[in-house]
């Protein structure tokens, strides 16, 4: 499937940068491979800014004893703790853009949808954790309300090897998601 990619086009492109939590990389469900992926990350979003593309964290941000999830996973990414916060690598700015989150989409009850429309963007590019999972039902969102989803294959991950092959052939297949490396999606950022 490799060969028979789309053409890139991020004309009207947002990064999405999903679950990149202290808790997600340093804390209550933290993976080794969490944070492999943080240089990677920093870079393209680093890269993104610089050509004017949004970045929009769709974070994890649970009420104690109320989020479902909770009942999954325990504790994490709880409102106003520091394990809700982006990690500082990232970088976080003014010019970025947050959506809190109580489920695994980004788009589930939140406002996502209607900052990508007010963007004019019709193309996100997901990074974040985990492929198999919150990057999973998020794109499955984006898919349906009508967006072209695009993987950075260096800024997502999941827990094992196995759970993120599955994850990018699942958005592959399903979705029609790519995954590109970053020297290709800079490439496209800087073509702009």
């Amino acid at each position: 499937m490799e060969n028979s990619k789309k053409p890139l086009v991020l004309n009207h492109a947002a990064v999405l940068v999903v679950d990149m939590l202290q808790d997600f990389v340093y804390g209550a469900l933290t993976c080794e491979r969490a944070v492999n992926i943080v240089p990677a990350t920093a870079r393209l979003l680093d890269a993104a800014r610089e050509a004017g593309i949004p970045v929009i964290f769709c974070n994890d941000c649970h009420l104690p004893k109320i989020d479902r999830e909770l009942e999954i996973w325990g504790d994490h990414a709880m409102a106003g703790t520091p394990g809700a916060e982006v990690i500082p690598e990232l970088k976080q700015c003014d010019k970025d853009y947050v959506v809190p989150k109580r489920r695994y989409s980004g788009f589930f009850q939140t406002d996502l949808d209607i900052l990508l429309k007010e963007l004019g963007v019709d193309t996100v590019i997901m990074t974040g954790l985990h492929a198999h999972m919150c990057v999973r039902h998020t794109s499955a969102d984006a898919f349906q309300l009508g967006y072209n989803v695009v993987v950075a294959k260096e800024a997502t991950d999941s827990f094992t090897e196995q759970d993120y092959l599955y994850g990018l052939d699942y958005l592959k297949i399903c979705y029609g998601a790519d995954a590109y490396t970053n020297d290709e999606l800079i490439a496209a950022f800087k073509a702009l």
